[in-house]
Formats: C-alpha cells, structure tokens, sequence
C-alpha cells in the first residue's frame, strides 16, 4: 500500500501546496473519461512547467509510483483514467498553459502542452490564424498530440501530425527531450517527435509543440446533398476532388438513420427535407478559400459544379441538393451524437478502411447485423472524405434479447473483424487504442511491430510506469 499522506507531502514540497490534489471530491473529474474509463487515483499532482513535470517524474520513477498523464480528459478511449487500483497517480497538465508563443510570419504556435485548443485559437485570431484540427470537443495540445487528433477538415488540412513541427517530451525519469524545431525543412536525420505522436502517452509526456497554422479562411460554401447509395456518395467526392480539390475542405456523410434522430429529438434545428423521408445518405461539403468574395464567389462554384455533377449520368443518384449557411449544417452535423443517445443503447465505433470500399464495408456490416442481431440498426455517419465512419449501433435495451453487457463485446469483435480482416480498415480511425480498445490492438497487430515497440519502452520508460495503454 502507497502512503499517499507521505506522498503527497513531498509532492506539495517538490510543486507547491496547490499543486497536490487528495480529496476524493477533488479527484472524481480526474478518474472518469469523456465516454469510456472509470478508475480511482492515488492523487492528482498539477505541474506548472516543464521542469516540475521532470521533477514529478523523477520522484515517481524512484518511488516506483505508476503515472496517468492527462490533458484535457476529452478522449474517447478510457486512455487518459487511471485504472481502479487506486495506486495511479494522475500528472494533470491543466496548469501547464503559460507559454503560447506565436510566430505570425513563419505560421508556427509555441505551446505548453496543457493549453486548450480554444485558447491556441482565441491567440491565433488576432493574426487571422488558426490551427486547423477541428473537433467537437476542447482538448490540450498535448493530448492531442499523443492522440493525433484527426476531425472534420482532415481531407483539406491533414492531422496534428502532418501539422506539428516540434516537440518538448518529459521522459518517465524526468529526462527533459527538447524538439521544439521552429523549422519546416529539416533533414537531419530521426523525426524524433514522431515516436510520442498516438501513442496515449506510452513513450513520454508532451509538453510542449510547435505547430504549424493556416490563414482563416476568408468565405466558406456548402451545401447537404442526398444520394441514394454509398457508391453515389463515392462518386460525388471524386467528382469534387476532381473539379475543386483546390478549396475542397471536407466531406461529411450521414445516413438516413443517424440523420432523423437529429430532427427528431431537436425541432430547432431546421429539417431541410421537411416531412419528406431522408436519402439512404446525405454529404455535407464544404468549401473554403482565403480570396476574397470579388475574387472567387465559392457558392457559386459550388452551386455551379454541383448542378454539372447533376446532368451527368452519375447524377441519377443525387435526389436533393440544398445550399445554405455553413452554421446551420454543420449544427445537424453536430447534433447527430445526442440525438442518437435519445434512441436507445448507443455503441460508437471509430473505423477507418480504403476510400473506395467504404460503401462496400458498409452494406456488409449492415448486411451482417440484419442477419444476426436484427433488432440493433445501423446509424452511421462521418468523414467520408478521408475514409472515417463511426458506425454507430443503437437498440432498445429494454426489447433486446441479449442483455447490453453481453453483446456489446459481441458487436465489437465481428464489426472489427469485418473492418480489419475483411477491409484492410482499422478498428481505430482517430480515437487511439487505450483500454477500450486494447484486445484489439492485441489482436491485430504483428507481433514484430509489437517486439520494436516494446524495446523502445523498455528504453525509455524501464520502469513502466507511463499509462495504462500498452502498444507492446
């Protein structure tokens, strides 16, 4: 048993006396995830610089304390909770915010790992800057780093990855890695900073980064396009990408099923199918550019483009097309997830498989579950464009022959070896592996890559003390 009296004191001396927290009021925010992951904490230790972490860690290592590095605790994974030991000690990085430097004319952001990304935005906009990952949640930078985030523009911007420059890594024994490189071009050997980039924090602690920002657009167009099968959604995002990859930012899809709850279950938000049924799927897309409305009207390329599309042979698929404000789409896009938990027993699940078999993968995992459990339905929606879906699984508890607790796992197991064997997909396309989806990752991954990653954590974290996700 830890002496977490004794700890804590010497935490308070190495930190500050409002550094510690071990009150079990104050730890519940700290113990249970966004989604998944539920645990129990031996305390919270809240660092203000980097050399407190390196300090923190150093004494953990040699206390032989186990630790859960946190962000912002938005993951959908159980990645970032303690495990129900109670042993675990949770590093908060919520102080860890001071440094946001910005470098306007080399477009880059220096931040402390525990900066949100609403704060890097609210500093970024005064330059007409932006980082461009966006999400329907708040993260830190650090966590989503560790969990390279994707979201909704991946198709126009990329992830964190493609847009982080550097990294400032805290190692398990307080060894402080400094990579914070400003530059763009830098062939110099290792890219270090991408052996701590979705790892959960299995390597190391993030920091601090350097990421690279874009100009705010200037105008964006969209519009909600019905198509009456998977393979018309495929053909309208070639035909976009063809015509206008230039200003193409993203392409969201959202099925019949994922779509009514939210109308359903939200009458402010405005149905623009009225009381006509909804299409097998409806696209969001979504334009965007820095050039100035005199210079290039995207709604009118939009809406132009889009009526081409609808002349040609392919546009027999296409039953609706609506242009309208970019708020109030995206509001239906954002809304789909609460409207679905308005429906019964909702099991997410974030899969990614080649652009071109998507609808093929999703007429088979519909197919699949018609078959077997035919009292769950299909509610799928996401990023299409970059060849994301969460497919969503919603039933009524109270009707299901099988109790929740026992088909859950079921479920999990067939649709990710449907994706993985079936697809050549992955059963986590943006959320990270963590506990939830930790028999996966055991399952799936070759055993050499799981050897080299291994070795890298014996190496730098000997005494295993970093997380509860393991990649080895």
């Amino acid at each position: 048993m830890l002496d977490t009296t004794r700890i804590a004191a010497e935490l308070r001396a190495l930190l500050g006396a409002d550094a510690v927290l071990t009150d079990p009021e104050d730890l519940v925010r700290y113990e249970s995830g966004w989604r998944y992951g539920k645990g129990k904490a031996l305390l919270a230790a809240r660092p203000g610089t980097t050399a407190e972490v390196s300090r923190l860690l150093a004494y953990c290592q040699g206390q032989g304390i186990r630790v859960m590095p946190q962000g912002a605790n938005t993951g959908l994974v159980g990645a970032s909770n303690p495990d129900a030991s109670g042993d675990m000690l949770v590093l908060s990085l919520e102080r860890l915010n001071k440094r946001l430097e910005i470098d306007p004319v080399n477009r880059t952001a220096l931040v402390d790992g525990g900066v949100l990304l609403s704060a890097l935005n609210e500093a970024l906009s005064s330059h007409g800057l932006m980082f461009p990952i966006d999400l329907g949640a708040d993260p830190s930078i650090g966590g989503m780093v560790v969990t390279n985030t994707g979201g909704t523009r991946l198709l126009k911007y990329g992830d964190v990855r493609h847009n982080l420059q550097g990294v400032e890594v805290v190692l398990a024994d307080g060894t402080v890695l400094d990579g914070l490189n400003r530059l763009r071009k830098n062939n110099t050997g290792l890219d270090l900073k991408q052996l701590f980039v979705g790892t959960s924090g299995f390597f190391g602690v993030v920091t601090g980064a350097v990421l690279q920002v874009v100009p705010v657009p200037r105008q964006h167009a969209t519009a909600l396009v019905g198509c009456a099968s998977g393979e018309a959604v495929l053909a309208l995002l070639q035909a976009l990408e063809r015509e206008l990859a230039d200003v193409f930012t993203a392409y969201e899809v959202i099925s019949a099923n994922a779509l009514i709850p939210v109308f359903a279950h939200h009458p402010d938000i405005r149905n623009p199918f009225g009381t006509s049924q909804p299409p097998a799927y409806t696209a969001l897309v979504e334009l965007s550019s820095t050039l100035p409305g005199a210079a290039l009207n995207l709604a009118e390329v939009l809406e132009e483009r889009l009526g081409a599309f609808l002349e040609s042979d392919a546009g027999e698929s296409i039953t609706d097309v609506f242009m309208g404000k970019p708020e109030d789409f995206w509001s239906i896009r954002h809304h789909i997830s609460e409207g679905l938990r308005n429906e019964g027993k909702v099991l997410a699940f974030d899969i990614s498989v080649p652009r071109s078999r998507m609808a093929a993968f999703t007429t088979a995992a519909v197919g699949v579950l018609a078959a077997e459990y035919p009292f769950v339905r299909v509610c799928d929606f996401g990023h299409w464009g970059d060849g994301g879906t969460h497919l969503n699984l919603v039933w009524d508890e109270a009707t299901a022959p099988v109790p929740s607790a026992d088909l859950v796992p079921i479920l999990q197991a067939r649709i990710y070896e449907l994706a993985v064997k079936g697809f050549e997909g992955s059963y986590s396309a943006e959320h990270g592996v963590g506990p939830h989806n930790q028999r996966f990752y055991d399952a799936y991954t070759p055993e050499a890559l799981r050897r080299l990653s291994g070795a890298l954590k014996t190496h730098l974290d000997p005494g295993r003390i970093l997380g509860t996700t393991r990649l080895d």
